[in-house]
Order: C-alpha cells, then sequence, then structure tokens
C-alpha cells in the first residue's frame, strides 16, 4: 500500500504529464487555426490514420497527390491555376495537423499505459484517464467528418462541424487541465466532493468560444472590420433576416459576427462584476493572483479580437486571438478550481 508521500509524488508526475499533454493540444489548437485562415484545411483530400503520416518523399508523390487535390472543388473553384510550389505550401499546414493530432495520442497513451502498470495513477482517476483517451478518438473522427464536408460542391466546411471540432479540442483540453489540477492542488478527488457553482463562469466562456467557432465556420469575422459600429450602426441591418429567424444565428454572417460581439460585450462585463463579488470576500494570496489572472487573460484576449476586426483578420493575429480562447478559458479553469479549494 503506498504511502501518503510517495502518492503525492506519484500525482504530481501524472500531473506534470496531463499539463505537458494540454500545452501540446493548445499548440494544435493555434496550428488548426493556422490552417483554416491559410485555406490549407481541404488540401490533404483523403483520410489514412496510420500511413498519413509519411508525406509525398519524390517529386512523382508531390506531383500525384496534386493531381488528387484538382480533382475536388477547392482547386476548381478557389484555387484554379495553383502551381505545385503553391500546394505543397497549404498541403504542409494540414499535413502539421494532422501530424500533431497522432503525437498527441502517443504522447497520451504510451505514458498512460505506463502509470497504469506502476500503479502509480490514482485510484477513481483511471476511468477519467480513458475518458480522455476515448475523446481524443472522437476528436480524430469529427476532423476528417468536418472536412468531408468542404469536398463536396461547396468547397467551405461546414461550420457546424467546424464549431463541433472546435468546442471537442477545447472541452478535451479543459478536463484534461482540471484533472491536473485536482491531481497538483487537492491530492486527487476531494476538491470534486464540492459544489460547482464556481465553473459556470467556465461554461459562459465555453459558449463564447463555441460562437467564436461559428464566426470562423461562416467567415463572418470579414464581413464588417470597424468596431465599435458594424459599418455606420451599432446594429447593422439585416439583423434575424433568414426565415425562420432563429436560423440566422447560425448562417448569416451579419447576425453570427454581431452575437459574437455582443456575447463579447456580456461576458466582459459578467467576468468583472465575479471579480469584483468575490474580491470583496476577501480571498487568500493564491485567490488574488487567481483572479488577477482571469482579469488579464479576458483583457487580453478583448484587444486581440478588436485588433483582428480592425486589421481585417490577418493570420498571425487570428491565431493569436484563438490562443487567446485558451488563456482565457485556462484562467478561468485556475480560478474556478481556487475558490472552489478555498470554499471548502
Amino acid at each position: 500500500m503506498l504511502t501518503n508521500q510517495r502518492q503525492i509524488h506519484y500525482d504530481r508526475q501524472v500531473a506534470y504529464w496531463l499539463l505537458l499533454c494540454a500545452a501540446v493540444i493548445f499548440g494544435m489548437i493555434v496550428l488548426g487555426g493556422v490552417t483554416r485562415l491559410t485555406g490549407s484545411g481541404l488540401s490533404m483530400v483523403e483520410w489514412k490514420p496510420l500511413m498519413g503520416i509519411i508525406p509525398p518523399l519524390s517529386e512523382e508523390a508531390w506531383l500525384a497527390t496534386f493531381e488528387k487535390y484538382r480533382q475536388f472543388p477547392e482547386y476548381q473553384q478557389v484555387n484554379r491555376g495553383m502551381d505545385l510550389a503553391g500546394f505543397k505550401y497549404i498541403f504542409m499546414y494540414e499535413y502539421l495537423h494532422r501530424v500533431l493530432g497522432r503525437l498527441i495520442g502517443v504522447l497520451y497513451f504510451l505514458p498512460m499505459v505506463y502509470f497504469a502498470v506502476k500503479g502509480r495513477v490514482r485510484a477513481g482517476m483511471m476511468p477519467r484517464l480513458w475518458m480522455l483517451f476515448l475523446l481524443g478518438g472522437c476528436q480524430g473522427l469529427l476532423g476528417w467528418y468536418m472536412v468531408k464536408s468542404g469536398l463536396v460542391d461547396n468547397p467551405r466546411v461546414s461550420q457546424y462541424r467546424l464549431t463541433s471540432h472546435l468546442g471537442l479540442a477545447f472541452a478535451i483540453y479543459a478536463y484534461m487541465l482540471w484533472l491536473a489540477f485536482d491531481l497538483l492542488f487537492s491530492r486527487g478527488a476531494a476538491s470534486q466532493q464540492r459544489g460547482g457553482k464556481s465553473l459556470w463562469l467556465v461554461a459562459l466562456i465555453y459558449l463564447m468560444i463555441l460562437s467564436g467557432g461559428l464566426v470562423a465556420g461562416t467567415r463572418a469575422g470579414f464581413a464588417y472590420s470597424t468596431w465599435p459600429l458594424m459599418g455606420t450602426t451599432f446594429i447593422p441591418p439585416g439583423l434575424y433576416s433568414m426565415s425562420p429567424a432563429w436560423l440566422s444565428a447560425f448562417e448569416d454572417i451579419t447576425t453570427v459576427q454581431f452575437n459574437h460581439r455582443i456575447f463579447a460585450y456580456i461576458l466582459f462585463a459578467v467576468v468583472h462584476a465575479f471579480a469584483l463579488v468575490v474580491w470583496r470576500r476577501g480571498l487568500s494570496g493564491q485567490g488574488r493572483v487567481a483572479v488577477l489572472l482571469l482579469l488579464a487573460a479576458l483583457w487580453l484576449q478583448v484587444i486581440l479580437g478588436i485588433s483582428t476586426l480592425l486589421l481585417h483578420v490577418p493570420v498571425w493575429l487570428a491565431a493569436s486571438h484563438q490562443g487567446g480562447a485558451v488563456v482565457l478559458l485556462s484562467a478561468a479553469l485556475y480560478c474556478a478550481h481556487v475558490l472552489r479549494r478555498q470554499a471548502g
């Protein structure tokens, strides 16, 4: 039977491994944004889960791969006339994105098996680790399901599938980070026995991220490059003009961008009100740091979002905005975890 000190040591090992995996997923989310923003996501028209890790290695192989791409709508409608050098550029982004996904699977699965065999996983934690692994597999399938939607008549992936793919990536990241916090700060399942009231803010930020997925999927970010007005007015004409009206929230670019902006304003106000309320309750040093980190992450994300709009969605800035969403969610998770511990 493990001594308490040894269990703490093992908990830290597992937590650091989870944090490493979460950091790589962070990179994966940002790279996914770059892949989308550079129009690279449909450059690989086949899904080979095992052999797909080997890229074209000869000029003949590159030409054959390029010829396959030329048979699909994106080349015929968007990139007609693209040369082989241009194809290699977009292909490599999508290739790296897929290879990194496989790397995450290996980086997660092999240490998980090692820790389990060595008896270093705390009782009750193993089912959660398996759940993360299964969710990772589902993410790979969902990614291909998303890509397939752009290989038909319309060379654009479905905004619904893109948002689902993005949302699952953030959910995996968030759950992984939370388990690591449990192991590092709560010695296992202790914090899970306390109320989950502090997680409502995390849920609100997650919904905001899904809203951003719809903006990305509909390319609504390119529609209005002005702030705080949309064009010449705060409330643009044509909102909810589709029939039925609710469909506009998912498919009309004006409504999608307007909703994302309003959601951002609401979240900005709610986070500041939340910070003020919890600060007045008298926080410990760690609690104060957690709230300040949350506010800093929020302001960073707001600045990145406004700058992305005003500069008409440059790749580096839009990718930074997507990364900022990860930072904000991380800060909210950390703040929630700290507050739960202090409440207990």
